[in-house]
């Protein structure tokens, strides 16, 4: 479907971003540690576990948008999302995003109806994350940033991940890197 989905894309003059949802938790860790030989190595952590949750849109054309939630992520939060995301936007905007319950919510339905010359959803098929290059911007933070550090409170958990996504937003190719693969070198 993404050929149909380029090509109305380009009849339209829109842009087209890949969207998700996600959530860090204080207690992932990414990498090794080490140890005396023979000993098991243990990293250390205050035993309270702690999250946050994330909404985000990211596009070929290395544009990265992301708001924190507290809560889980529904259809309200979704809403509020689309609303940022469509403010002052001079293009129309082709959001394609998997089936979780709030991207197919009747309210969400009914808001995109409403703004249906600026927004449009179009749907990932179930169960394929590998079709959503937005899967690697998660992997980043995680990966990269959030399991690397010893994170001790909410408060250190969100100033993390901003600062680690205010940097993939301000780079171009990192965000452009995310869609270079054999599923997804298509939405470049």
């Amino acid at each position: 479907e993404y050929p149909r989905i380029r090509r109305l894309a380009q009849r339209k003059k829109a842009m087209i971003f890949f969207g998700d949802e996600a959530g860090v938790r204080s207690d992932h860790h990414a990498g090794t540690t080490g140890a005396v030989k023979g000993k098991t190595p243990v990293v250390s952590s205050t035993g309270a576990r702690f999250g946050l949750n994330l909404i985000s849109v990211v596009s070929a054309q290395g544009e990265f948008r992301f708001m924190t939630v507290k809560g889980r992520v529904g259809a309200a939060v979704f809403i509020t999302f689309l609303k940022r995301l469509i403010h002052n936007a001079e293009r129309m905007i082709f959001l394609i995003v998997d089936g979780h319950p709030a991207h197919k919510a009747k309210m969400v339905a009914r808001f995109v109806e409403s703004v249906k010359a600026r927004l449009q959803l179009f749907f990932l098929p179930p169960y394929s994350p590998e079709l959503n290059p937005h899967e690697r911007v998660w992997n980043d933070l995680k990966n990269n940033s959030v399991g690397r550090q010893d994170i001790n409170s909410p408060k250190e958990l969100h100033k993390t991940v901003v600062s680690h996504l205010r940097l993939v937003q301000k780079s171009l190719n990192r965000v452009r890197s995310y869609f270079q693969n054999d599923t997804t070198k298509h939405a470049a």
